[in-house]
């Protein structure tokens, strides 16, 4: 009797804990459902940061630094100066290459002025005396013509006065074109030649005189100095990096983002992002530049059915307006609705 009892008793246990559990199915079955119909899903952040140019300070001017105008956080304005760099060899080659420049003017000067007076009334007189004997020696020929002709001197007496009257008219022109070349001085060539030592002279200077505005490095834009490399008194080569100047005026903001969020990030969209740094401010940005980031950046799938890989796309872009307070390297973060 007692087992009859305590088989019905199990039986109306099991009953109830079936009952129980079919209880708890349908109220899990129904939050579920209600889930699928009120709860949305979790948006996805996307995080970037802010970036902006960073313009290179370097010079031609190999040398030792004397001194720094500005300080890492300093913000200059385009054209401020920032370094001197002094170098005693460049300072060399310059007096070095004036001194070639003064030699080389000098030289071109003598050229163009031609000879000197004393030089030029020597050849006149020269000629002069030229011109006398020569119009002596044809009066004594036309006398000895005439006397030959009357039959009073021999005919070798007549020739010698011919000669004489010949050589005395090549002395004169010989004498002229001495003249005439002390009036004109030196040669065509001779003072293309002067000239182009100048040239090269007054370039030489120019070339020293190039490198050594480098001694004093100016900044090439507004921005705001973020690193310095050397220490005064080190020496610099030309062409080392001397400092960098952020264009902090100039900032955008970078994602890198698979390429399946591309068609929500269209060239030339407005987005909103968020700055964890500046209290989650929202900051509205368009979309100015996307480029492939090439094979080193693709998201390899498991193969598994429906799966591919996927491309990272670089994605900047430029707040609407400037946001006080945003520095480069701070998070920013994209909602994707």
């Amino acid at each position: 009797m007692e087992d009859i009892k305590y088989k019905k008793e199990m039986e109306r246990e099991e009953r109830r804990l079936l009952a129980a559990l079919g209880i708890l199915v349908a109220v899990l079955l129904l939050l579920f459902i209600a889930g699928m119909f009120l709860i949305k899903p979790a948006s996805v952040e996307v995080q970037g940061q802010a970036d902006a140019t960073s313009v290179r300070v370097s010079g031609k001017l190999p040398g030792r630094v004397a001194e720094f105008f500005v300080q890492e956080g300093d913000r200059v304005k385009s054209g401020d100066t920032l370094v001197h760099i002094y170098s005693s060899t460049v300072d060399a080659k310059l007096y070095q290459a004036k001194s070639m420049e003064d030699a080389a003017s000098a030289q071109n000067r003598k050229v163009d002025a031609g000879a000197r007076v004393q030089v030029i009334n020597s050849a006149r007189d020269l000629w002069f005396q030229a011109q006398a004997a020569h119009t002596i020696a044809k009066k004594t020929y036309d006398r000895m013509e005439n006397l030959y002709k009357q039959g009073v001197v021999s005919e070798q007496k007549r020739d010698e006065a011919q000669a004489a009257y010949s050589a005395a008219a090549a002395q004169e022109a010989a004498a002229k074109s001495q003249y005439d070349m002390a009036v004109e001085g030196a040669q065509k060539e001779d003072k293309q030649a002067a000239l182009a030592m100048k040239n090269a002279a007054v370039g030489s200077v120019m070339e020293v005189e190039s490198i050594l505005e480098d001694q004093y490095l100016v900044a090439p834009c507004d921005g705001e100095i973020s690193d310095i490399y050397p220490n005064v008194g080190e020496l610099v080569a030309a062409g080392t990096p001397i400092m960098n100047v952020l264009k902090i005026d100039d900032m955008w903001i970078t994602f890198n983002v698979r390429e399946e969020m591309l068609n929500k990030l269209n060239m030339g969209k407005e987005i909103s992002v968020k700055i964890p740094g500046l209290d989650m401010k929202e900051v509205n940005a368009r979309i100015f530049y996307i480029r492939d980031m090439g094979d080193y950046a693709v998201w390899s799938a498991t193969k598994a059915a429906g799966e591919y890989d996927s491309r990272t796309f670089e994605v900047k872009a430029r707040p609407d307006e400037r946001v006080e307070n945003l520095r480069p390297g701070m998070s920013v973060l994209l909602a994707d609705d």
